[in-house]
């Protein structure tokens, strides 16, 4: 396995491979888990060539605080790779190579795709997401990029900075994976309580629940017994629930044939931020 630190060193490497392969990248923060490596896993299988980036983005975190809890373990990063492919490149920089002197994220206009959710209670996240990915994109020049659907509004955002900057690779979007409990697997639940994540199954099977309700009721309806639901449980206090148009993300006011919905929950438990997300139908 070739651990690579240097974006210059990056562009010689992937320049000696032919140029007929195909090159998969997936970024990630390290920490890495199941949700992780079946990214990977994926990647290693339709591509001859995986880059994965592990680098915790400054830019993107809203928080000090979780900015600072956030785990680097590279070298169990490392060895959690290696089990799925000794060929896989990881590309893991310092903050200096990929910002020079300058800690600062671009601003982008995502179509309002980037103020709903996650951005009205996130200021700044997604640009700071946009321009670590749009460096690694230009960095990596990938054929296929691999992000999972647990950050759905992410993914839907990445489709659209693609789009914008009209860069060449496919942007390819992964099923959750979960843990047994149904909890959507996240490095931040290294950070919960045994008690508590054994709970978190209930923000799971609130949105299962909801997926079905959804079925002969409003969306406001939903809502409403989503948030009556989180009042109930003292453990888990919600921040958010929403359902919208899953292309578009805007909120839905009244339903549509012919159109997909999703369902998205934010919460906090042991003070941990947990998001998840389902289709509608």
């Amino acid at each position: 396995m070739v651990l690579i630190k240097y974006k210059k060193e990056l562009t010689e490497h992937l320049s000696f491979t032919e140029k007929k392969k195909s090159i998969g990248l997936v970024p990630t923060m390290g920490a890495l888990h199941s949700g992780h490596t079946a990214l990977v896993q994926r990647a290693a299988h339709e591509n001859e060539v995986v880059v994965v980036s592990i680098f915790v983005n400054p830019t993107q975190f809203n928080n000090k605080k979780d900015l600072e809890k956030y785990p680097q373990t590279l070298k169990n990063d490392m060895d959690l790779l290696e089990k799925i492919s000794k060929d896989i490149l990881v590309f893991a920089p310092t903050v200096k190579e990929m910002y020079s002197n300058k800690v600062k994220s671009e601003n982008y206009n995502f179509d309002g795709l980037e103020n709903v959710m996650e951005g009205a209670f996130r200021e700044g996240h997604f640009d700071g997401v946009g321009t670590i990915v749009e460096i690694l994109l230009n960095s990596v020049k990938p054929d296929k990029a691999y992000f999972g659907e647990k950050d759905f509004q992410q993914l839907q955002i990445i489709r659209k900075l693609v789009e914008m900057r009209n860069i060449p690779v496919k942007i390819i979007g992964c099923p959750i994976v979960r843990e047994s409990n149904g909890l959507a697997l996240s490095s931040r639940n290294e950070r919960l309580s045994h008690t508590v994540r054994n709970e978190a199954a209930f923000i799971f099977k609130t949105l299962t629940s909801a997926q079905r309700i959804f079925g002969t009721e409003s969306a406001k309806n939903v809502k409403d017994w989503v948030t009556k639901q989180f009042k109930k449980h003292p453990d888990f206090e919600l921040e958010y629930i929403e359902i919208t148009e899953a292309a578009t993300l805007k909120p839905i006011i009244r339903k549509q044939k012919n159109r997909k919905y999703r369902a998205f929950i934010s919460a906090y438990a042991d003070g941990v931020r947990l998001i998840d997300n389902i289709a509608l139908n």
